[in-house]
């Protein structure tokens, strides 16, 4: 047992342990910019067991640019901590959702589509499928967000 049990939990979380996403708040400064300058800096999406079939169509494009959109939370959203969806834009398309934005890591996304937005950029996190665990996941790749 932990004797504190800072950060995300595991206790409210319903999804299986290998299916919560991946990354780290320790991973962003206090502005919510990746720290690292040279390396990468991945977000592993929550959820994408249920949406193998998509993950796998979208492979299939062969398409090298893949990015994802991750709609921002309305003010109401927000209130209630509601999930934030994930899609991915390949082939000049969108796809069907393919998983969520991992708890505790909803700001790090926002903060991510807001500097790509002023930037005057499209607000779509460049991202990758990778296989891992036996499964096909998403990646964000948080440091190209960096600017």
């Amino acid at each position: 047992m932990k004797l504190f049990s800072f950060g995300r939990g595991d206790a409210d979380n319903p999804l299986p342990s290998n299916d919560r996403g991946s990354g780290k708040l320790d991973d962003y400064d206090y502005d919510l910019l990746p720290k690292s300058r040279r390396g990468e800096t991945l977000l592993g999406i929550a959820d994408s067991l249920p949406h193998q079939d998509e993950l796998a169509r979208i492979l299939g494009f062969g398409e090298e640019e893949v990015t994802a959109i991750i709609p921002r939370r309305s003010p109401e959203e927000e209130r209630t901590d509601a999930p934030m969806p994930v899609r991915l834009f390949a082939n000049q398309r969108p796809s069907d959702l393919v998983g969520y934005v991992p708890r505790g890591l909803e700001n790090v996304v926002d903060a991510a589509l807001a500097r790509l937005s002023e930037a005057g950029k499209q607000p779509r996190v460049p991202a990758r499928i990778v296989k891992s665990k036996g499964a096909l996941r998403v990646q964000l790749l948080m440091h190209e967000t960096r600017g």
